[in-house]
């Protein structure tokens, strides 16, 4: 479980340091490739996933988890997110992506029109805490994309648990997810 050092204290900018250097720690020594490869077959195991059909990931930056490996999934359909202004809209993945203003590879397609065919999105984050709070790079597209649209997606995630706490700093407009997935499985 994650224990922040006592200079971060409540605030998110310095856990996001820490949590950005932990995870680049992490990634260097092939810890983070193992975690993934976990989390992918733990997915793969679930009956969450079995059942699903429209799937929302992430194209992975700055030593995330890798999830990349579910679209071999011939049987589902993938999304990605994809920044619009100050809100995020869900695409088909294209198979071809360019980057966007944060050098996040987005797909080269047209957004989708109807969310309510989401069975489950897999939300990135830099930590999490057990409430299912996350903190990701402070941009708040996750947690407005949540807040204007009514999903009845399983909102996943996929996270290491080391990255892990009791309880997270939390704003007004913070919108907690349904499950963490970690290398160990869900919690």
């Amino acid at each position: 479980m994650l224990l922040f050092p006592s200079k971060t204290g409540q605030n998110k900018k310095l856990i996001r340091q820490y949590c950005l250097k932990k995870r680049q720690d992490m990634f260097q020594y092939g810890i983070m490739d193992s975690i993934s490869k976990k989390i992918v077959n733990n997915i793969l195991n679930s009956q969450i996933f079995e059942n699903a059909k429209h799937i929302m990931l992430f194209y992975p930056i700055k030593f995330e988890i890798n999830l990349l490996a579910l679209l071999e999934c011939r049987d589902k359909t993938f999304y990605f997110p994809k920044c619009n202004g100050n809100d995020l809209l869900v695409c088909p993945n294209s198979n071809e992506f360019e980057n966007n203003k944060y050098s996040i590879p987005e797909p080269v397609s047209d957004a989708l029109c109807d969310l309510k065919i989401l069975d489950i999105i897999f939300t990135p984050a830099l930590c999490a805490d057990k409430n299912k709070y996350r903190i990701g790079y402070g941009g708040g597209y996750y947690d407005r994309f949540f807040s204007k649209n009514n999903l009845s997606a399983k909102k996943i995630i996929p996270i290491s648990k080391e990255f892990v706490c009791e309880k997270l700093p939390i704003d007004m407009q913070d919108i907690p997810c349904d499950m963490l997935l970690c290398e160990d499985g869900f919690m």
